[in-house]
């Protein structure tokens, strides 16, 4: 049997203490509540600190729960609702469309596909919830990066591979991209990431009217494009219509 990791425990004992409290409590607070030394009741409440999970009062001394783990808490909840809300949707995009539907959040540098709708057809296909995908070059990564802030700053921290010649890698030429995705209201990836792909992304948002994930309708490029290379239209503007309609049931209104 596993052992659990000690000071993981104490560390996840900290924030349940923390979370019931009515009031900031001291290091002696926490430290006689646990049963633990001083020092390591300092110790850890100093990294919590660090990695934003437990904020400190200047004044007081006094520690309380901090900002970055209410965000990670409204993440989990916002996904959630996020997929419940896109589920009807996401469904009627892919029938109507004929191809893959996906729907991606901000994760790590990356786009984590947190939901996806087979295209409807009998060809064999692999379930990608849970894959990563690049902020650069997909549809989905653009759109996050083009109207959320954190996905902007991340997609310009990170190498940018080029996965195929098509890839924009340069950081110039991504700003460009991504000025022209919030002009027109969405994104396009035509054999940026994967050849022979292509993909259109529209962004989802909250009742903040905050961009919460995008929803992106991929397939092969002659299906998805038309004969000028740019995405057919009609597409585009199924991609939008369904992430409008998400967008409402997340209280977002009329976009």
């Amino acid at each position: 049997m596993a052992r659990n990791i000690q000071s993981l425990e104490r560390a996840a004992a900290m924030l349940r203490l923390l979370a019931g409290g009515e009031r900031r409590l001291g290091l002696s607070d926490v430290a006689s509540s646990l049963g633990l030394a001083k020092g390591t009741a300092h110790g850890i409440l100093r990294t919590l600190q660090a990695e934003g999970f437990v904020e400190q009062d200047p004044a007081s001394g006094r520690y309380q729960l901090g900002a970055e783990l209410l965000r990670l808490g409204n993440s989990y909840l916002d996904v959630h609702e996020l997929r419940a809300r896109a589920l009807v949707w996401t469904d009627d995009l892919a029938r109507a469309s004929g191809e893959s539907v996906y729907v991606g959040v901000l994760h790590q540098s990356g786009v984590l596909i947190m939901h996806h709708v087979f295209r409807p057809d009998d060809s064999r296909q692999v379930l990608e919830v849970g894959a990563m995908q690049p902020l650069h070059s997909t549809a989905l990564g653009k759109v996050l990066s083009a109207y959320d802030p954190v996905a902007h700053t991340q997609a310009l921290e990170v190498e940018r591979d080029a996965f195929t010649p098509r890839t924009v890698t340069d950081p110039l030429g991504f700003e460009e991209i991504l000025g022209l995705t919030r002009a027109r209201g969405w994104a396009a990836d035509v054999e940026e990431t994967w050849e022979g792909i292509a993909s259109v992304a529209a962004p989802i948002h909250d009742r903040r009217r905050m961009p919460v994930g995008a929803v992106a309708v991929a397939g092969a490029v002659e299906r998805v494009c038309g004969e000028g290379g740019e995405p057919r239209a009609a597409l585009v503007a199924s991609v939008r219509d369904c992430a409008r309609s998400v967008s409402r049931d997340l209280g977002a209104g009329r976009f």
